[in-house]
Parts: structure tokens; sequence; C-alpha cells
């Protein structure tokens, strides 16, 4: 049988459950549902992932839309069944979120032990196809690109990091690219000395031939691969949004994780770098301008259509004494904040040095929070995602 995951049910409903499933349930804590897989991941004392996510009745339908939607996205291998009133609205809003079935709350075992059948089928169907047939066919990466609406909140730090940290937990699989066209400085930050850069890798022959392209990428010692920024902001000038577009397609078929590093607004590049995420990291320093921005940006990327089902919301430089608390950046951005990073007297020696505070001060609690944010994505499981740009547009 199948096993099964089963989270905001009753008593009644968790003994038909057993029932239905053989006894192979394991049953989560009542309690909010996470919104995010690996928050989910963690709950699972034994580690293995389950075939079916049943979610009963208590569990706010909300949440359970938003968990289901990136959980489409990010381990399409996972069917998820909700136990709801079924009317025309649920049915559509659980289409939408890529829930596999819907069941009426009264349903007796059989018909349980029927829905559980036919979801954890249709994920062991998806698992086939979406698993590689071959180790060297090549699956499409998480592309986890870095927002924020102003300059000076941390972009580039968290950017380096992150990708550091993925670096660590998939050596060869990750690549950074820096897309602040006319001032990046991710090799700064890295203390790399590119032979080629951000331009050379969106035009001429590394444009048309993935092997090519890789050859235009610096390493870091770390294992870590980078496209650096231009030279000059005219160069860094020549790249639209359309080699963006190219840029990023071709490295989720090498890399396992694409990290994208953006310039401060919604510049044509950012938008083509948000267009292509399976993921993003929106930003912002604890201050009211900071706060301000990033809610204007939401608001901005949600009229667009464009913000994935992997959403973070991550503040920068958080100090208890600067007057705002995380609690007042929710309600000031209409989202719940995912990892706070404090304020460290190591992030700016760090940055002069060109090693990343994952590298050079682990036990530093900034760095232990952005493990945290690392573990967000290597903590979750990925499969192929071939049509993730259409399903995180309707996961806005």
């Amino acid at each position: 049988m199948s096993r099964v995951v089963l989270a905001g049910a009753d008593e009644d409903l968790i003994l038909r459950v057993k029932q239905a499933a053989d006894g192979d349930v394991t049953v989560l804590a009542p309690g909010r549902l996470p919104g995010d897989p690996a928050r989910l991941f963690e709950q699972l004392v034994d580690g293995e992932l389950p075939d079916v996510l049943l979610v009963g009745p208590h569990a706010p339908a909300p949440e359970v839309l938003t968990l289901a939607s990136r959980l489409d996205v990010q381990s399409p291998g996972i069917a998820v069944v909700l136990m709801a009133e079924p009317s025309p609205q649920m049915w559509q809003a659980a289409m939408r979120a890529g829930i596999r079935d819907l069941l009426d709350p009264a349903a007796d075992v059989e018909e349980i032990r029927a829905a559980v059948e036919r979801a954890a089928q249709a994920a062991a169907g998806r698992r086939r196809v979406l698993r590689p047939a071959t180790e060297t066919e090549r699956y499409a990466g998480r592309v986890i690109t870095i927002a924020s609406p102003k300059g000076g909140v941390g972009k580039t730090t968290v950017a380096t990091n992150l990708a550091i940290g993925l670096t660590a937990a998939a050596p060869q699989s990750t690549v950074l690219v820096d897309l602040d066209v006319q001032f990046g400085d991710c090799a700064s930050a890295l203390s790399l000395v590119p032979e080629y850069t951000l331009p050379d890798a969106v035009h001429g022959p590394a444009s048309e031939d993935t092997m090519v392209l890789k050859t235009f990428l610096t390493q870091h010692p770390s294992g870590l691969y980078a496209v650096c920024g231009a030279e000059s902001p005219a160069a860094g000038d020549t790249v639209t949004g359309e080699d963006v577009t190219r840029l990023l397609a071709s490295l989720a078929r090498e890399f396992r994780y694409v990290v994208v590093d953006t310039a401060p607004g919604l510049s044509e590049q950012t938008l083509a770098a948000l267009d292509r995420a399976s993921d993003v990291v929106m930003l912002t320093s604890m201050d009211v301008p900071g706060v301000r921005g990033l809610r204007k940006e939401l608001d901005v990327l949600r009229e667009l259509a464009m913000i994935p089902a992997g959403r973070h919301v991550v503040m920068n430089f958080a100090d208890p004494k600067g007057g705002l608390s995380v609690r007042d950046v929710e309600t000031a951005i209409g989202a719940g904040v995912d990892v706070v990073l404090p304020r460290s007297k190591h992030v700016p020696a760090s940055t002069n040095r060109g090693v990343p505070i994952l590298a050079s001060h682990r036990r530093d609690p900034m760095a232990r929070e952005m493990q945290r944010l690392v573990s967000r994505f290597a903590a979750t499981p990925l499969m192929k995602q071939g049509k993730y740009r259409a399903r995180h547009r309707a996961a806005s």
C-alpha cells in the first residue's frame, strides 16, 4: 500500500484513513499546515516522503491550496487529496493548485481507499516520467531569483551565501548568475577574477551551445560555478531580457540550482529572471522605506501574475532596537516572513575579503539563519519541472 501522510483530521477521520490505507499512515500533529514543502518534510520523523498527502477538513483551505501549489512545482511526485465540500468553486481552486482529488469529509473507508489508490498511481506515473532514465539525462533545475525594489538591502550577500550553501549540499550542481547588468559585484563578493562575463555568456557561440556555455563559467574553489557581471555598464546594457531567458533556460538544464542575483527594481532583465523562476526570494531590510518598497513590488508582481509558487520572504539587517518587529513587517507587506537575518558585524569583513560568511563564520547568528534559508531549497526534493512557467503564473 502507498505511504500516506494525513493532516487536518479528527479522530474519526484518522481511523477511517488508517483502515483505508492498511495502517501505513503518518498523522501530523494538529496545528497550522506549513505553506512550504521543506517545513512539511521536517515534520516527518523518519524523513521518508509520502506518495499521498491527504488533508482533512480541519486544515484551512487557503493553507492547503498554498501548500499544494508549491508541492506541484517542487515535488510533483507527491499527490494531494483534499477532503472538503466538493463545490464547483472548490473544485476549480483545487485544480488550479494541482490537487489530485476532492473528497467529501463524510466519505467512507472504501471511498477513501479508492481516492488514495488513484492518487498514488498518479504520483507513481509522474515519478516515472519525471525521473531521468539515465544519469546523463538532464533535468530542469530550480531557478532561484533574489529580488528587491531597493539597493543596499544585501541581495548580493544573500545570493552568494545561498549559492555557497547549496554548493555544499549539492557539489558541482549550483551556478550563480550576476544579473545586475550594470554594477554587478558577485565576483568581488566571491574573490573571483573572471575570464568571461555575462555579455560573453549570452552572445556568440555560448548562446547557441550549452557545452560551450559551460566553458564560459567561472569556478569558485568551493565548486560553485558563476556567470559574473559585466566589466562595464555599457557592456551590461547589451544584455536583453530575451538573452536572460535563454541563458537561464540553458543553465537550468545543466544545474540543479540556478541562483540569480538581480539589480534593484523591476528592470527588463529582472522581469525575465522572475518569469523563469521556480522560486523567488523577496528581500527587504528592517526599515520603513524597505518594507514599503517590498509591499509595492509584491503588489505589482501579483498584478503581473509573476510570483511563483516558491515564494520566500527574507528580512535582512534585523535589529530589535530598530523600532519595527517581524509582525509589523508582515502586517505591512500582507505576507509572512520566512527567514529573519540578524545584523552581523562579520558580514562587512567577509564581503571585503571575498569570503561568504557561510564559509568564514558558520557559528555567527546570521550564518545560522542563512543556513535555514539554504535548507528551504536543499531539503526539498527536486524533480523535473518542465512546465513550471505556466504553473507559477496560475499559482500567484
